[in-house]
């Protein structure tokens, strides 16, 4: 083990000399890499993408100054496994993780130690590297632990379940608990996403001086509904509200005016961290991309169709319907980014990690199901994808495609293997209303060979095949 480490150490060191080598000692070679992700968020939730109750005047902001993406689509549909085809550049057809499998007691199902993240291509890249926020893809000490798959950094939650609550009685800084002793013994002071934020800040100021990466991974507007008073009373009063009376999640009087608070404090935040990166002069040499890692939630009192949260588009979080997977996407990079844009390249998670790495400078691991979406931000051509691929292994099992304007869905895949495809023509029914596989019966039996030929078995997360 000793000497696996040492050999380890000596492939990061050359590595690092190597991408030094490539881009000299000017660090604007290889730009910072900002990643914000919100919990929950629908496509429709921002102000630039149609939202009309809550105010986010400040990722608003960032798509005036920089790109839009009208179709970008998360992971999957529900947290762990979305954010391990991130961090993987992997299609949830070849994750480690496909479902939100926890242990006991603290964290999820790990990813395996030689699944490769993009965290670990930018540290040996030279960068160094942050995680503040929720992980939810390995458990504490194990050899999923964020501090294991790349991270120099991290301030958060391991767990999924633990992020349950804005007011917990402790966070992770690396491999230490932190107390938090206003929330002890179920007191409310201090929410953990201010505590967040602050961290990520300080991460930004103690390395203005090095190529960084920065994934934020925000645990708003994920339920349990709930905000600092300073943003409640933004929205308190203004709605009709029907409380949640709690149980699982938090008691909440005002279920519509938290989620509204919960963005509208994201999107203050996202602000703070651009107006940092300005002021520090790193603007022109940082790009920031914003992001949800799946549709809207259903608890805790929310009420999406309220919010008009995924606005044309049909589904929330557990859905394979567009609503449930396409996920709003603005990047900004002043000097390289063209201002006002937007794009309608159809992307995905797993395509962040050959981004990255291109924008680092580096080559991306072989086998991925990315492809680098930097030509669509920098406005040129751009290498398409032949299809996209998704599964979900809850509700029965579901599997989705989307080939072109063609979206197929797949309902009961885990029991029954020849279930039938419905079919939408996305350019005519974004919406999904109207099922036209009857009409298209070549394309059916296409879509068929797709869903069962675009994944591999594994054994922590049988879908019908083993």
């Amino acid at each position: 083990m000793y000497l696996t480490k040492i050999l380890r150490l000596g492939v990061t060191i050359v590595t690092a000399l190597y991408g030094s080598m490539v881009f000299g000692q000017n660090k604007a070679d290889r730009p910072n890499i900002i990643y914000v992700l919100a919990d929950d968020l629908g496509y429709a939730d921002l102000g630039c993408f149609g939202q009309k109750k809550i105010e986010t005047p400040h990722i608003d902001r960032m798509a005036k100054d920089g790109i839009l993406l009208s179709n970008h689509y998360a992971g999957t549909t529900v947290c762990a496994p979305s954010r391990c085809a991130l961090m993987t550049g992997l299609h949830t057809g070849h994750t480690d993780i496909r479902g939100n499998k926890a242990n006991q007691p603290e964290g999820q199902y790990p990813i395996s130690a030689e699944t490769r993240t993009v965290a670990e291509c930018l540290k040996e890249a030279g960068y160094k590297t942050a995680l503040v926020g929720k992980w939810g893809l390995g458990y504490p000490g194990s050899e999923g632990d964020p501090l294991k798959k790349g991270f120099d950094h991290f301030y958060g939650y391991n767990c999924q379940r633990h992020a349950h609550t804005h007011y917990p009685d402790y966070l992770w800084e690396n491999d230490m608990h932190i107390d938090i002793p206003e929330n002890k013994n179920g007191k409310r002071k201090v929410h953990s996403h201010e505590l967040l934020t602050n961290n990520a800040l300080e991460f930004i100021r103690q390395n203005k001086e090095e190529a960084f990466f920065l994934y934020l991974s925000y645990v708003v507007p994920h339920a349990e509904l709930a905000a600092p008073k300073e943003f409640m009373d933004q929205y308190k009063g203004k709605y009709q509200e029907t409380p949640h009376p709690g149980g699982h999640y938090h008691k909440q009087d005002s279920p519509k005016a938290a989620y509204a608070a919960m963005v509208s404090m994201m999107d203050s935040d996202v602000g703070r961290i651009r107006s940092l990166i300005e002021k520090m002069g790193l603007a022109e040499n940082t790009i920031i991309i914003f992001t949800s890692d799946n549709g809207p939630h259903l608890e805790s009192g929310n009420d999406p169709d309220f919010f008009d949260s995924n606005g044309i588009y049909r589904g929330y979080k557990r859905d394979l319907y567009e609503g449930g997977i396409r996920s709003p996407f603005v990047a900004w990079w002043p000097g390289k980014i063209k201002a006002g844009t937007k794009s309608d390249h159809i992307s995905a998670f797993w395509d962040f990690m050959p981004t990255a790495c291109e924008l680092a400078g580096v080559e991306a691991p072989e086998g991925l199901d990315g492809i680098s979406y930097v030509p669509a931000l920098l406005g040129q051509e751009q290498a398409e994808h032949d299809y996209l691929y998704w599964e979900f292994h809850e509700k029965a099992g579901k599997q989705a495609i989307r080939k072109g304007k063609w979206k197929a869905l797949r309902l009961g895949a885990k029991k029954d293997k020849s279930a039938d495809i419905q079919l939408f023509d996305l350019s005519l029914d974004p919406g999904e209303k109207q099922n036209v596989a009857d009409q298209h019966p070549k394309l059916v039996k296409e879509m068929k060979h797709l869903f069962a030929n675009s994944r591999t078995p594994v054994e922590a997360f049988p879908f019908g095949d083993q």
